[in-house]
């Protein structure tokens, strides 16, 4: 008993002595006064000295002529007209969350102006909705005032049942999480002023507990009604003019202010494991209460002392070790002194020499945020480092006198200084202080140094890239924010936009793809869209939500080049991955290497193979099917030519990697036993015409039938090989299109029954199973039970007509929409498009 008990403490005291796990930033997103859409928008105003202040919204109900008395005594009124607002704050896109207008109605505008900055802030980190939706995602937000719900009670009727869920608190983290899928932690938090900090702090401690493996984090507060204003004005609590002076001696009050802030958090470990752009660090944090202080609003400085240091010990930091604090500052002249005197006896003492504690406050621009406060405080920090500068506070005159500032080295930051890093990372405090005496400070730190990544290379070859939104008009926007967003970062690689529109964005059902090989083209086309002009470098699309999962599409024989692995085997570690378990699964039935192959060691005729190009096609397109994986596309269905149908049964699961190996190996030897004996070409007509033309041609096409029908005007046929090239020559003379398919035999004809005996006993054995994934049949034309995919099947689809055609045709009138082709070389799309048009349905193939 005494050895467990000392083992026990033993872990007890390491785990105690443990470094806590820093928190990384990954994202940040929010909404401010003077226009602030952004991070950089905010940073732009703090580093300009811009001032967000000014009159009362227009257009929430408010009477501002009867609202406002320069008396401070008038009863109902305000002897303030000015304040920073969000004046967007009414407006709210809840068709883009698919809220009905009246449910948008009884919503709290901080539900709504929190749930899209939410969305951007995501957004921003490169997180979509698919891969958030079922994640262990925390939501920790802070709110405030429920002052809409007396708004709500002037409405009619046409919102009752919206209304309870459109104002509670709880729903305010609970509305994301649910909208956004998230499954982690949803907690509402209102702690009045210092609300978003604390959220913070909340999420900060549930990631380091495992409890969520992200965090989104911070707060909103929007003004529904004028009562702050009202309450304050009987307090004398608000400046007269509106603005916070903090720290300084002509403080005269708060000025009221709304916005949103949030961030996205992840352990620092698992946002570097994962690759995240990580803006800055939260090293530690602590919150406490002012107990029974001097008043039940009234600060208390030895509280926030206290808090102070045990935030500081949480990081493992000292006072030295922080370069600056941005202060909660709110102007008033109770708090800045009590505010500034706890910062002098932490902060200010055992400086270095010539490094004093800089001190400053974002609601000198922009009003005291309330719930909101704590998190422009964050982000104002977070982007000051990233740029290596302290902006002033504004309506600093002098610093007040009511502090002793001997007593410690802290300045105020009355001109905007620059922000060298010391022998160690930048680091700032932040403080926010609750009207309730609830107490945050959060120590943060500038985001570690990585190694510089490799350039990225130049696109040899097409790029695409892919814009979507869920309106035309949206869509357009969409194109205009990235035609801005570019000519402000010229520096950003093309590859790198079509890799971050492609992969980290939500997509949409209106959609366009700009695919071109020149950085030119793609801006040019890209502008095109913004402004509704056409260019050959864009295609346009509308896809349903309701199956946004592309079928996949596998071709057959065709689509081969000389080297058409050898670049991606060098750049793609899945797609090397993949092929290299497809060589060892082709190993027993071959003798050469399809590395080897891929990387170009064949000349064109041993290419030309057949028991070589059939194995190496269908290795490529299970390959490229693991790369699309890769990258998040995973098909709803899929779809094969002739021999691509093995691929199409391996990448649904039907068949496992050896057998689909099997057969394509074996079959593809026993087609050798054809060769010479006939002869392949397509012809530009439909299904009908075809048929029509063959039986024209009379005894000079005899043995010449369909085998296969790609599209509305594409027919492939087979035969005899004079009788196939006197079709092709006879068509051509007559003004149609043909060509001969290099190929010396004729699938999907009779010649295939001289070797059906072979086939079934070399395939014998094959076992198929029910896969996940829909399987179309070009056998027949239709959805079929994949554990139907037996040595039969695979006989019968060598032998009969490829229902190409037919098979699309059901995928379209099964609400199918998006078609890959997973090829080295697109030789279905054409055939794919003629099928959309001739339903008259909108989709994509690519």
């Amino acid at each position: 008993m005494t050895a467990e008990l000392r083992e026990t403490r033993q872990r007890l005291r390491a785990a105690e002595s443990a470094e806590p796990e820093p928190i990384a930033i990954v994202g940040m997103a929010c909404r401010y006064p003077g226009g602030v859409r952004s991070p950089e928008d905010l940073w732009d105003l703090v580093r300009g000295g811009g001032d967000a202040i000014s009159g009362f919204p227009t257009d929430r109900g408010w009477n501002t002529d009867e609202l406002f008395d320069p008396d401070p005594d008038a009863y109902g009124k305000s002897y303030v007209d000015q304040g920073s607002f969000c004046y967007d704050a009414t407006t709210f896109d809840a068709a883009f969350f698919d809220i009905s207008p009246r449910e948008a109605l009884a919503m709290d505008p901080q539900q709504r102006l929190l749930l899209e900055t939410a969305w951007e802030a995501f957004e921003r980190a490169g997180l979509s909705r698919a891969a958030l939706s079922g994640s262990n995602t925390g939501v920790f937000a802070g709110v405030g005032a429920h002052d809409y719900l007396s708004v709500i009670g002037n409405i009619t009727s046409d919102v009752e049942g919206y209304v309870g869920a459109g104002n509670l608190g709880s729903v305010v983290s609970g509305r994301v999480a649910y909208t956004l899928g998230l499954e982690g932690p949803a907690v509402t938090v209102d702690t009045a002023c210092s609300s978003s900090l604390v959220a913070m702090h909340l999420a900060a401690q549930a990631l380091r507990q495992n409890e969520c493996d992200l965090a989104l984090a911070g707060g909103v507060a929007v003004m529904a009604t004028p009562g702050a204003f009202i309450e304050f004005s009987r307090q004398r609590g608000i400046a007269p003019n509106g603005r916070c002076k903090p720290f300084a001696a002509a403080a005269d009050g708060t000025g009221w202010g709304e916005g949103a802030g949030l961030v996205v958090l992840e352990r620092l470990s698992e946002a570097q494991r994962n690759g995240r752009t990580i803006l800055g660090v939260i090293r530690g944090s602590a919150v406490n209460q002012d107990g029974a202080s001097n008043g039940l609003t009234a600060p208390n400085g030895p509280s926030q002392q206290r808090v102070i240091r045990q935030a500081l010990a949480n990081s493992r930091l000292s006072t030295a070790d922080v370069d600056v604090v941005e202060g909660h500052g709110t102007g008033t002249t109770l708090g800045d002194p009590i505010e500034a005197q706890a910062l002098l006896a932490t902060y200010g003492q055992g400086r270095p020499e010539g490094r004093p504690l800089w001190l400053g406050s974002i609601k000198s621009n922009i009003g005291h945020t309330q719930a909101a406060a704590g998190a422009a405080s964050v982000i104002k920090m977070v982007m000051a480092m990233r740029h290596g500068e302290l902006p002033e506070s504004l309506h600093i005159d002098e610093p007040s006198p009511h502090v002793d500032w001997t007593a410690g080295e802290v300045r105020l930051l009355t001109e905007t200084t620059a922000w060298p890093r010391p022998d160690r990372p930048r680091r700032a405090g932040v403080s926010a202080f609750g009207i309730s005496g609830t107490n945050a400070h959060l120590v943060l730190e500038e985001a570690p140094e990585t190694e510089a990544a490799p350039p990225t290379p130049d696109s040899a070859g097409l790029l695409p890239w892919v814009v979507s939104a869920r309106t035309p008009q949206a869509l357009r926007a969409q194109a205009q924010a990235l035609t801005d967003h570019l000519a402000e970062r010229p520096d950003l690689s093309p590859v790198d936009v079509g890799w971050s529109l492609a992969t980290t964005r939500t997509t949409f059902d209106h959609r366009a793809v700009i695919t071109a090989a020149s950085p030119d083209t793609l801006h040019t086309a890209l502008k095109a869209l913004a402004t509704s002009q056409p260019h050959p470098a864009l295609t346009h699309t509308t896809t349903p939500l309701s199956n946004p999962h592309p079928t996949l599409v596998f071709p057959g024989q065709g689509s081969q080049w000389v080297g058409m692995g050898a670049g991606l085997l060098e750049t793609s570690p899945v797609f090397a991955a993949r092929v290299a378990e497809c060589e060892q699964a082709l190993a027993p039935y071959v003798d050469w290497s399809l590395a080897e192959v891929l990387r170009g060691g064949v000349d064109a005729a041993d290419l030309g193979r057949v028991d070589v190009v059939q194995p190496v096609l269908w290795a490529v397109m299970v390959s490229l099917a693991a790369v699309w994986a890769d990258q998040g596309v995973t098909p709803a269905a899929v779809v094969g030519h002739s021999q691509g149908e093995i691929a199409a049964a391996v990448v649904a699961g039907a068949l496992s990697l050896e057998d689909g190996a099997k057969v394509v190996a074996l079959r593809s030897k026993a087609l050798r036993r054809l060769a010479g004996g006939g002869a392949m070409a397509s012809l530009a007509l439909s299904q009908d015409k075809a048929e029509e033309f063959l039986a024209g041609l009379g005894d000079s096409a005899a043995g010449v039938g369909i085998a296969a029908i790609n599209g509305p005007g594409s027919a492939v046929v087979s035969g005899p090989p004079e009788q196939v090239q006197h079709a092709v020559s006879a068509l051509e003379e007559s003004g149609g299109r043909a060509r001969l398919i290099d190929v010396d035999y004729a699938s999907h004809s009779s010649q295939v029954d001289e070797i059906a005996g072979e086939l079934h006993e070399v395939l014998a054995g094959i076992s198929a199973t029910q896969g996940e994934v829909a399987f179309y049949s070009t056998v027949t034309a239709e959805r079929i039970d994949t554990s139907t995919l037996d040595t039969a099947y695979w006989v019968t689809n060598l032998r009969e007509q490829v229902r190409f055609a037919d098979a699309v045709r059901q995928l379209l009138a099964d609400g199918h929409r998006v078609f890959i082709e997973a090829s080295t070389h697109p030789v279905l799309t054409v055939g794919l498009q003629e099928a959309f048009d001739e339903a008259g349905i909108e989709a994509a193939a690519v």
